[in-house]
């Protein structure tokens, strides 16, 4: 049985930890069609150029954002660490919304480790039907709950390593559930700070990757806890993809981004 990590990580930690990853980041693609799209989407991102901010605006930047919602949660419904765990390994090219729809059934049934391998694979699929990919992460879901069992005493590891060693969990899976569940200061880039990152010029990087190490640069110790939900939660509501809500945006004069929707003064947080 392997022994749980208690070890605390730090802003230093993960940035180094980010870096010597960076070769194997990527070493659990999803499926080719949705690849081919996000790749498409980080690249078109990635090539926007726009002026480096200054500490003082992400500072301001963050304080704003902390005003407006001090403390911000994620949105997929779970009950433990573990339920944490499947919600996101199911929300891959899903939303959150429809994966919210599926797992009540499913975490009712089964909202630990050997309920979820007790109850198969085949049973697994039928309650998540509604979700993408549902029959490969019907597999993973169980596959990754028997890990648990066999090799971490049915518990969530708090290690990077552990997590991503699991079926069905990435980089970005492993970060969202050091931060919510352990309450590590880690940043999950999804599409939506992917975007926000290179948009505005806060984080600009040609890969998550590089995007998760520029924002562990430079946003402030103090905010980092929640800057992971604020961003995605900014990008998900206010700064979207084809018309991004400038007009609504607390950030609007600090952002550097020269397609801006409005010249209006945002609706700043006080």
């Amino acid at each position: 049985m392997a022994k749980k990590s208690t070890r605390k990580l730090t802003k230093k930690s993960i940035k180094k930890s980010a870096k010597r990853s960076a070769k194997t980041a990527e070493v659990k693609p999803p499926a080719a069609r949705g690849n081919a799209n996000r790749t498409a989407s980080h690249a078109k991102a990635s090539h926007i150029k726009t002026p480096a901010w200054t500490k003082a605006e992400i500072e301001e930047a963050f304080r704003r954002f902390q005003s407006a919602e001090a403390a911000p949660k994620g949105e997929l419904q779970h009950v433990n660490p573990f339920t944490l765990l499947v919600a996101v390994v199911l929300s891959a090219q899903a939303t959150d919304v429809g994966v919210n729809k599926a797992t009540p059934a499913l975490f009712a049934l089964a909202d630990t480790p050997a309920k979820m391998a007790a109850l198969g694979e085949d049973r697994v699929r039928d309650l998540i039907k509604t979700i993408g990919l549902f029959r490969t992460k019907a597999k993973n879901v169980v596959a990754l709950s028997e890990l648990l069992l066999r090799e971490h005493g049915g518990q969530v590891p708090r290690s990077r390593e552990a997590l991503e060693a699991l079926p069905g969990v990435g980089r970005k899976t492993a970060n969202v559930v050091l931060n919510i569940a352990f309450r590590e200061p880690t940043i999950a880039v999804d599409t939506h700070i992917f975007r926000i990152g290179n948009r505005t010029g806060l984080a600009p990087g040609k890969n998550p990757l590089e995007v998760e190490l520029k924002l562990l640069e430079v946003v402030p110790e103090k905010y980092l806890l929640h800057a992971h939900h604020w961003l995605i939660l900014h990008g998900r509501y206010i700064c979207v993809a084809r018309r991004p809500l400038c007009e609504k945006c607390v950030i609007a004069d600090l952002c550097k981004w020269p397609g801006k929707t409005t010249l209006m003064a945002p609706a700043s947080a006080s």
